[in-house]
């Protein structure tokens, strides 16, 4: 996309929230856990290593709002949660992970050019 398709502010907006959430740190490392199929609440929580209870709910709503995951409710006593990517959220993932490769691929480059720019920013 270039920055001639945008032509305003107020179109930037929706395109600036929607790549917010999927830039966020959290949305990725869960998108990572549903991309091997529904997860159960708990078991997401366990496999994203030092998110909090709240963050995780908090953010699982913003990606079932955005049409990313779906929440299923099973009603047995106590009633059981699952949550899935959707069509939409499982397509996010192929660029999600081919980013994740990209910087995986290039990591070395990445931490010689900090080390280079910390030596000369003192």
């Amino acid at each position: 996309m270039q920055q001639a398709n945008i032509p305003d502010t107020a179109e930037c907006r929706p395109l600036s929230e929607a790549l917010a959430r999927i830039g966020d740190k959290w949305t990725i490392l869960i998108a990572m856990q549903l991309e091997t199929g529904p997860k159960r609440f708990s078991a997401l929580q366990r496999g994203v290593e030092g998110i909090s209870q709240r963050m995780l709910a908090l953010t699982l709503r913003g990606l079932e709002r955005d049409g990313l995951v779906r929440r299923t409710v099973y009603p047995t006593k106590p009633p059981s949660v699952e949550y899935a990517l959707t069509d939409l959220g499982s397509e996010m993932v192929v660029p999600v992970r081919a980013l994740g490769t990209w910087v995986t691929n290039n990591l070395n480059r990445i931490e010689n050019a900090r080390r280079a720019f910390d030596a000369t920013a003192d």
